[in-house]
């Protein structure tokens, strides 16, 4: 098998949830995490925008998914340096572990010629998250709504929706694994059937533009916002901001802590502003949803400085 001197894979960052649509929806957004690939002597990965993050190589999420994926083929990866690119911040609910579970799933597919089809690697995605939102966003592109049982993962790619989302990231991490532990074992039935038309009718009004209806179901979340809401002391506050300036809801984005506003196209920089102003240790971004998924190409080979 001949291995390209140079690739590059770029996979957008996601948002999931969207209030109600827990573990199940999941929307990818214009962050992305960006592997360049150049054939090296061994593995090494090495973060430009994250200096302080190098876990160890045998550590590191990227690598740790492409080698099981490759064991499981009875295959060995050539060795590669790579440079990560990355504007996805890490534990703040936009989708950094799943960007990094499909970057490894793409690396070894890439580089093994396995011909996987995108139904396979989101199985081996959700298998290796755990739950398919975040992953089937970062690897379809798009809306997606997705159902894992423990036999399959289902997914259904749809159009992106109109709408801009103004992003407050703030200046902490959650990890997804303290926020579940905030969560009820069991909810009772009529309330799990009407969470779960929310759910459903949050997806009818995204595809209908219907933005006021969409806030209104992503602020009826059962099934986590409410119990999250005590991790997270400011969320109640830049709702009420966000909807003053013109937003239709506010909603987690993902585990948290960065919490996500809908809002009509016209009206995001007056809420970005505002949110910004009241929050100025936080960042403040608009982000958008993106239609295109994880992408690998082969690229020429920069060559080496003599310090490399």
């Amino acid at each position: 098998m001949i291995h390209p001197p140079a690739f590059q894979i770029k996979v957008p960052g996601s948002t999931s949830n969207l209030g109600p649509g827990f573990d199940s929806i999941g929307m990818a957004v214009n962050r992305y995490l960006v592997l360049d690939a150049r054939q090296a002597d061994r593995w090494q990965f090495n973060y430009v925008d994250q200096p302080d993050f190098h876990p160890p190589v045998a550590e590191n999420l990227i690598y740790r998914t492409a080698k099981k994926l490759a064991e499981h083929f009875q295959a060995s990866l050539p060795p590669y340096e790579i440079t990560v690119h990355s504007d996805i911040p890490l534990a703040r609910g936009l989708g950094s572990s799943g960007a990094a579970i499909i970057s490894g799933i793409e690396l070894a597919d890439f580089l093994l010629d396995l011909k996987l089809s995108i139904e396979e690697k989101s199985w081996l995605a959700c298998r290796t998250e755990g739950h398919p939102d975040n992953v089937t966003a970062s690897l379809y592109g798009g809306l997606v709504i997705s159902t894992q049982s423990a036999a399959a993962v289902h997914s259904v790619k749809l159009p992106v929706p109109d709408f801009d989302f103004v992003t407050l990231i703030p200046d902490f991490e959650l990890k997804t694994s303290d926020a579940r532990h905030v969560l009820p074992d069991v909810l009772p039935f009529h309330q799990a059937i009407e969470g779960s038309s929310v759910a459903n009718v949050l997806i009818c009004a995204l595809l209908s533009h219907n933005g006021k209806l969409a806030g209104q179901m992503m602020e009826s979340d059962h099934f986590h916002q409410p119990y999250r809401a005590k991790l997270i002391p400011d969320l109640e506050g830049i709702s009420s901001l966000a909807k003053s300036a013109g937003a239709f809801g506010t909603f987690l984005s993902g585990a948290g802590p960065t919490v996500m506003c809908l809002a009509p196209q016209g009206k995001s920089s007056a809420i970005k502003e505002k949110l910004q102003t009241a929050f100025p240790n936080d960042i403040c971004v608009t982000l958008h949803p993106v239609s295109e998924g994880a992408v690998s190409r082969v690229t020429e080979a920069v060559p080496r400085t003599k310090d490399q």
